[in-house]
């Protein structure tokens, strides 16, 4: 069960870190990139999040800064604009992802810790 478990939470991290950063995209660029490429981000940022997280995230202060840029970093590589852009993006995308997963745990479809995007 707990494998299940994992998967799902797995599942919704994912499409609610893809719809954070197609909004930051859609708001902050104005482009309109698709969804696809979209979760992609969501997954590498994701992916790289947490091998920073391993390898320095218990490093106060530092580690959780570093884990930051290098997210902010990823949206950047992936996405015209430049780190401003990227920025203004992660942010959006924070805030949309922090809106949506507490709807859906006040209506008790998930718990505060299934998130796609980082520091929720």
């Amino acid at each position: 069960m707990a494998i299940l478990d994992s998967v799902v939470i797995f599942l919704v991290s994912l499409i609610l870190g893809t719809v954070g950063i197609y909004a930051g995209v859609r708001l902050v660029a104005d482009r309109d990139v698709g969804y696809t490429n979209a979760a992609i981000t969501a997954l590498i940022g994701a992916l790289v999040w947490g091998l920073v997280s391993f390898f320095i995230g218990w490093v106060p202060l530092l580690g959780p800064l570093l884990m930051l840029v290098i997210w902010i970093g990823v949206i950047n590589w992936r996405y015209p604009g430049g780190w401003v852009a990227a920025a203004g993006i992660g942010l959006v995308a924070w805030v949309v992802v922090f809106i949506v997963a507490y709807v859906l745990a006040t209506v008790g479809f998930i718990t505060p810790d299934a998130l796609g995007v980082p520091g929720i």
